[in-house]
């Protein structure tokens, strides 16, 4: 039986991509990251009907990533997806050393062990598009990176010192950049989320710079899907775009959901200034996965949106338990 790791499971694509391995695969799934496992309610997987076939394990790989490799050697999976990273943009800005210690550092010390080792047969690293900048235009695969932030910049190098271990020692390395994901379960500081909790709670959400910066979103089971294709069936060394067709406009998607709620948009709303480094367009072609992997986007904006509302609802006694804003964590 092949087995598995995701690093980062605790992370909102990290505990999709465990649910949809463990209904697709008859694989052993490890989850690790550097938390204790999220309460049930931001959590998937714990209702899967596989979940015998599941297990985690604490390692924050800034600290304890010795063990963490030695762990690896013992287990010997198969597959390792790696979703471990600090992703929000903003904050990156005050504490760039952090950022580049979890997503470049890190994983570099990671990668030149595992390239010495015989058991992984493919290794699929989470990228992000936030590394091309301002994405505008027909965004490919082939785009060169021109980061704006320090969060993009980490993720571009780390994309980089990935590849070159591909190149020079046959590291079997894929890769692969999605645009805005969200769904049920994401992080409560996420725009969709965010805005759902603040109107049911009766504030105001804020919209930088207005709302017109455009976002590519797509469903995160889309994503898990796409993942789960490269890592069977992408070409070693290359990079994978998911992304549905078009972009919308943050301010767009708030007034989608102020329509869910039957609240008037005018009165939901506060504009503030724009955040620094930040992109007027986050749109990517995802023509290779979908003629290379038969890949394509199903969940529209609206039903994911839905879903989204449905889960914040149905689980509004325990959301309101935590925070909606960032809380960093070096």
């Amino acid at each position: 039986m092949k087995k598995c790791v995701v690093i980062g499971s605790n992370a909102f694509s990290g505990q999709d991509f465990v649910d949809h391995v463990l209904n697709e695969t008859d694989y052993n799934v490890i989850g690790t990251s550097r938390s204790e496992e999220k309460p049930n309610v931001f959590l998937k997987y714990k209702e899967n009907k596989n979940l015998s076939r599941f297990q985690f394990n604490q390692f924050d790989l800034n600290s304890d990533i010795s063990k963490f490799l030695d762990f690896l050697d013992s287990e010997k999976p198969d597959y390792i997806v790696n979703f471990a990273a600090q992703s929000e943009v903003a904050p990156s800005w005050e504490h760039p050393e952090h950022w580049f210690q979890t997503n470049t550092v890190s994983l570099s010390l990671m990668v030149n062990h595992l390239r010495k080792q015989t058991y992984l047969e493919r290794y699929l690293h989470i990228s992000s598009p936030e590394a091309y900048g301002s994405c505008s235009g027909n965004v490919t695969e082939e785009t060169p990176d021109n980061p704006s932030t320090p969060y993009a910049a980490s993720k571009a190098a780390a994309d980089m010192i990935a590849s070159v271990y591909q190149k020079q020692y046959d590291f079997p390395a894929l890769f692969v950049r999605s645009t805005n994901v969200y769904g049920a379960r994401q992080q409560l500081f996420k725009i969709i989320p965010k805005t759902i909790v603040s109107l049911l709670s009766g504030k105001k959400i804020q919209l930088h710079g207005g709302g017109v910066a455009v976002k590519s979103y797509i469903h995160i089971r889309d994503i898990s899907h796409g993942e789960l294709d490269i890592l069977h069936k992408g070409r070693i060394g290359e990079r994978y775009h998911l992304s549905p067709k078009q972009g919308v406009a943050v301010k767009d998607v708030v007034k989608e959901i102020c329509n869910k709620l039957g609240k008037k948009f005018e009165d939901c709303v506060e504009v503030v200034a724009e955040r620094p480094g930040q992109d007027a367009a986050y749109v990517i072609d995802s023509t290779k996965a979908q003629k290379e992997l038969d890949w394509k986007s199903e969940v529209s904006l609206e039903q994911g949106i839905e879903e989204s509302v449905q889960w914040v609802q149905d689980n509004w006694a325990e959301i309101q338990k935590y925070p909606i804003d960032y809380r960093h964590k070096a």
